[in-house]
């Protein structure tokens, strides 16, 4: 099973864009999107610095129109407004999720590019209000990581993986926290405008969903995963819904990559300016294959990946497991940090934390396919436990 993914902001870097300019259409295709987000995207991908492409109106749209034209070149053929890139899944991080929704069918790249302008704008507006950054904090205990930015007012805006957070609040309260960090952590300003991801955003969330509200949108045409807790969606006024909020609410791509796992993903593709969720996932993914694609010259190891581990364009029969296809098991996953317990009281099991138990519960019928913890393990909040299938009718 193949999956492709697009980063979000701060994976840009100066002149990321120029080798593609190479490929046929991709100027062109590049063009539109500059009229459409109404900034010189050529420029700002080739030769601009690092200090241009850091503001949040040209790396939002600057991101995504460089997703999209690479997704585009995967199959040899354009890619198409009802989605034709061969996969069988995708999820974006933060503005990446507009990739992401163009590859899986939900919108057009038009739109999608549209709605990514009036929210770089939008973002840029709001931490223009006041001076607020982000800043990734690299290890240390999750709890006691997360304790502390609850003292000093900040957000965990992004939960990318185990041992990596980011904080994100007023510089006043990230230069407090950077006084005194957890022990064992190390901390590193992100090269960001703003607290994306926290209520800072929240004037962006008004913007964002007064153009939303004339986009038209269809269902996924594969399995799509949203930041928001990891779980595929399967409309697209949920997802267009999932996307507005998302400015202003924390990014779960930990369990984006849970999910990953418990679908049995077998092979990640990350689009450009790639190598951020690629290194993510070889710790949190093991045994499966990636390739961050950053230049031309990966086209064709990206189409072998896709024709050895693309289930869509393998089977093309009624039943088989083509794009459309959405498990019908279910995971169920820990509902707080702590210890496993199985079994107990009519429950699956407990999760054994500081504060008490909490029961791991199925909230339909459902008999196990798999258990994915075992009694005594240690568990993070949101990992798999069971592989469960719901019973008929539930």
């Amino acid at each position: 099973m193949l999956i492709i993914t697009a980063p979000g902001q701060g994976a840009q870097t100066p002149g990321f864009l120029a080798p593609w300019l190479e490929l046929p259409g991709v100027a062109e295709r590049l063009g539109a999107a500059s009229e459409l987000a109404g900034c010189d995207l050529i420029r700002f991908g080739t030769t601009a610095g690092a200090d241009e492409i850091k503001d949040t109106a040209v790396a939002q749209p600057l991101l995504l129109a460089a997703a999209i034209a690479v997704a585009a070149a995967l199959p040899e053929a354009a890619l198409s407004e009802a989605g034709a890139v061969p996969a069988d899944a995708a999820a974006g991080h933060s503005v990446g999720e507009l990739a992401a929704g163009v590859i899986a069918g939900v919108l057009t790249a038009d739109d999608a590019m549209r709605l990514t302008g009036v929210r770089g704008r939008a973002m840029a507006a709001a931490a223009a209000a006041e001076p607020t950054g982000m800043t990734a904090v690299l290890g240390g205990d999750q709890d006691e990581v997360l304790a502390a930015l609850a003292r000093h007012g900040l957000t965990p805006a992004n939960v990318n993986a185990a041992g990596q957070v980011v904080a994100a609040g007023t510089m006043a309260a990230l230069e407090a926290f950077a006084d005194s960090p957890p022990a064992g952590a190390r901390l590193r300003p992100l090269q960001v405008a703003g607290a994306f991801h926290t209520q800072h955003m929240a004037p962006a969330v008004a913007a964002l969903r007064d153009a939303a509200a004339g986009v038209t949108v269809a269902d996924p045409a594969m399995t799509l995963l949203s930041n928001a807790d990891g779980a595929a969606v399967t409309t697209g006024k949920e997802w267009l819904d999932r996307i507005v909020a998302q400015v202003a609410a924390p990014v779960r791509w930990d369990l984006c990559m849970q999910t990953m796992a418990g679908l049995g993903v077998t092979a990640l593709i990350e689009l450009p300016p790639a190598g951020t969720l690629t290194g993510l996932a070889r710790r949190a993914l093991p045994g499966v294959a990636q390739l961050a694609v950053k230049t031309p010259e990966q086209l064709g190891a990206a189409r072998e990946l896709i024709a050895e581990h693309c289930v869509a364009g393998q089977l093309s029969e009624p039943d088989g497991l083509g794009v459309g296809h959405l498990p019908e098991w279910r995971l169920i996953v820990a509902p707080t940090s702590g210890t496993f317990r199985s079994g107990g009281g009519g429950a699956l099991g407990t999760v054994v934390a500081r504060g008490g138990e909490r029961a791991v519960t199925a909230p339909w019928p459902a008999e196990i396919i798999e258990w994915l913890a075992e009694d005594g393990d240690p568990v993070s909040e949101g990992q798999p436990l069971v592989r469960v299938q719901p019973r008929e009718g539930a």
